[in-house]
C-alpha cells in the first residue's frame, strides 16, 4: 500500500492528567503514514484522486485543538477513527503523539504512543426462519449500516436452505454480506449480537429456530480462536447455505486455512453430494 508522511507536526493543545496540563497546555509533535491507493493519482496528476495532506495536518490540529483527553493513548485513537471516517481513501493510518513536555522530573527527549488502525473487509452470513424472515435480514442489514465505522459494500440474494443439523424446523432465508469496518473481531462480535438481541434472538436450542442469525465468517485473512469466537468460521466447506451466497459476492475469496476459493468449495460440496 503506498503512503503519505506527516512527520513532526506541532500542535498546542490541552490534553493531559493533571490540571495545569489541560488548562495551561503544552506542544505536542503529531506523525502520520496515511496508506491508501495513489497509482491512480500519481498516474493522472489529480489531487482528488488523492488525499490532500495539508487538509489533514489542519483536521489534526483542529480535533487536537477542539478536544480534551487526559491520556495521548485517547488522542490517538480517537483521532485515528476519526480520520478513517473522513477521509473515504484512506485505508489505514499509522498515527504517532509525542509529548516532548510530559510531566516527568527526570531528563528525557520525548514519550509517545504509536498506533495503526485501518478498514478491514470482512463477511457476514445472515439467515432467519422465523416471522418475516425478510423484514428481519433486512433490518439486520440497517442496524449495520448505522453504525460509522461498518460501511456495507455488497450484499448478496436471499435464498432458501433446508435447516442444518438435526432439529426439525422452518425452511432459512440466507445470504452473505461484505462490509468494511473499524472494529476488532470481538468488538464486531458484541455489535452483532446487540443487533440479533433487537430483533429477539433466543439462544436456547443449538442449531434451533431464529428470528436473525448473523455471524462472521471471514475478518481480512484471520486465523483466530478465543472463547467466544473462531474466524474462519467453523465446517463453512459443508454448507451450502453459506457457500452460495458467498460465490454471488465473493467467488475467488481464498478461505485462509482450506486455501481453496469460495468457487471451488461450492464445486466441490455439489460434487460430493
Amino acid at each position: 500500500m503506498d503512503e503519505i508522511r506527516i512527520d513532526d507536526l506541532e500542535v498546542f493543545a490541552h490534553h493531559g492528567v493533571y490540571e495545569a496540563e489541560t488548562k495551561q497546555g503544552q506542544l505536542f509533535i503529531v506523525r502520520a503514514v496515511l496508506y491508501a491507493d495513489l497509482r491512480k493519482a500519481g498516474q493522472e496528476d489529480d489531487l482528488n484522486l488523492s488525499t490532500n495532506y495539508g487538509e489533514v495536518c489542519e483536521f489534526i490540529a483542529d480535533w487536537m485543538q477542539e478536544h480534551t483527553c487526559k491520556l495521548i493513548e485517547a488522542v490517538a485513537e480517537k483521532m485515528a477513527s476519526q480520520l478513517l471516517l473522513h477521509f473515504p481513501l484512506l485505508k489505514a493510518v499509522d498515527l504517532e503523539i509525542r509529548k516532548p513536555q510530559a510531566p516527568i522530573a527526570l531528563t528525557f527527549d520525548c514519550v509517545s504512543v504509536k498506533i495503526h488502525r485501518g478498514w478491514h473487509k470482512v463477511y457476514l452470513a445472515a439467515g432467519s426462519n422465523m416471522g418475516n424472515s425478510h423484514q428481519y435480514i433486512q433490518g439486520g442489514i440497517s442496524a449495520l449500516h448505522a453504525h460509522p465505522e461498518i460501511r456495507i459494500r455488497r450484499v448478496s440474494e436471499m435464498i432458501r436452505t433446508k435447516p442444518y443439523g438435526s432439529v426439525e424446523q422452518e425452511d432459512f432465508l440466507n445470504g452473505a454480506i461484505e462490509i468494511d469496518t473499524l472494529f476488532t473481531p470481538n468488538e464486531l462480535l458484541t455489535v452483532i449480537n446487540q443487533i440479533e438481541a433487537a430483533a429477539d434472538r433466543q439462544r436456547t436450542i443449538r442449531w434451533g429456530p431464529r428470528t436473525l442469525d448473523l455471524d462472521i465468517l471471514f475478518y481480512d485473512k484471520l486465523v483466530y480462536e478465543d472463547e467466544e469466537l473462531l474466524i474462519p468460521h467453523i465446517d463453512i466447506q459443508n454448507r451450502f447455505f453459506v457457500l452460495k451466497p458467498m460465490v454471488e459476492i465473493a467467488p475467488h475469496y481464498r478461505h485462509p486455512v482450506l486455501q481453496k476459493t469460495m468457487q471451488e468449495l461450492l464445486t466441490g460440496l455439489e460434487e460430493s453430494s
